[in-house]
């Protein structure tokens, strides 16, 4: 897979079969548009190209919004790269590109820069200034510029539409059994050991404490979950804290990886954890001894999981 990272850098050499979305989570929906646009493409002897944007359009045109995403922009790069897409172009979203029209969009980007000669795109999809362009348009636009266009329905499990604000809400809701199935793969959160309270090491739980970078990357719900991680080529489990650490008169929130047999300094280091169970919700002890009993009782918890499912 190629990546341009403007839509004005990209020159393809063949006919492109394209869709266009934001793909936050690249969840099991996505997944399913992706395969059957790779499919077809090279059926029919074309490249396969996904035109996604980044910053979030809310990043831009609502400042003030607290938008929260599935995936970082790395993240979202790594999925596609499994996918089999020929190109993957990043175009910076700003509010001039918001004020292109329906029609400039469809004529100027997907049909005289990207060569487009089959849409596909998802249920309910809306492009050009504000969102006025639907499938109705698009359809009036193909014949016009002479490209086809194909519109996928909603993705259904157990009758409930795939969506990624479903996958976020479950999230927030610490229902992570329904999230990792909406996504297909386990939610995950990257980032680089940072220094610590080292209370941890005290109590024989020491933690590497992690610290993400990108502040618009949504941090599931506070509570204590087992998780994953390879390290130095090496898979390691552990259970991890999301929250202020009560029990500790903590006041910011802080993400804290216990690995089971794991002794080795990890400060620096960027580490990928995923998100396999929801163990308990985030609780305030009495006592650090309270504290120490709990940790023990969820490792049990976390290692009869391990046992069982992994």
């Amino acid at each position: 897979m190629e990546t341009v990272h403007s839509i004005f850098d990209f020159t393809p050499t063949h006919e492109t079969y394209v869709t266009i979305g934001t793909f936050d989570g690249v969840h099991i929906g996505h997944q399913k548009i992706v395969h059957d646009l790779v499919k077809q493409a090279h059926d029919n002897n074309k490249k396969s190209a996904l035109l996604t944007f980044f910053p979030h359009p809310r990043m831009v045109l609502q400042k003030d919004a607290s938008i929260e995403l599935i995936n970082t922009i790395d993240e979202r790069i790594d999925l596609l790269e499994k996918t089999g897409l020929d190109y993957l172009i990043i175009h910076p979203f700003s509010r001039e590109f918001s004020r292109l029209s329906a029609r400039d969009f469809v004529r100027d980007l997907l049909v005289n820069q990207l060569k487009v000669s089959k849409l596909i795109i998802g249920y309910d999809h809306h492009f050009g200034k504000n969102r006025e362009g639907n499938i109705e348009q698009l359809t009036e636009y193909s014949h016009i510029y002479n490209f086809k266009v194909q519109e996928i329905p909603a993705q259904d499990i157990d009758s409930v539409a795939v969506s990624s604000t479903k996958i976020r809400r479950a999230l927030k809701e610490g229902a992570l059994k329904t999230a990792n199935k909406y996504l297909g793969y386990n939610y995950t959160l990257k980032g680089k050991v940072v220094d610590g309270k080292k209370v941890g090491n005290t109590i024989g739980f020491p933690t590497a404490n992690i610290e993400i970078e990108e502040d618009y990357k949504l941090i599931p719900k506070a509570g204590v979950y087992v998780v994953q991680s390879t390290i130095q080529n090496r898979l390691f489990y552990g259970m991890m804290n999301i929250g202020n650490r009560p029990t500790l008169n903590g006041n910011n929130q802080t993400i804290e990886v216990n690995f089971f047999d794991f002794s080795e300094n990890l400060y620096g280091e960027t580490l990928k954890i995923e998100l396999l169970f929801f163990l308990r919700e985030e609780v305030k002890f009495d006592s650090i001894e309270a504290l120490t009993d709990q940790l023990k009782q969820d490792k049990l918890a976390s290692l009869t999981f391990i046992n069982n499912n992994m």
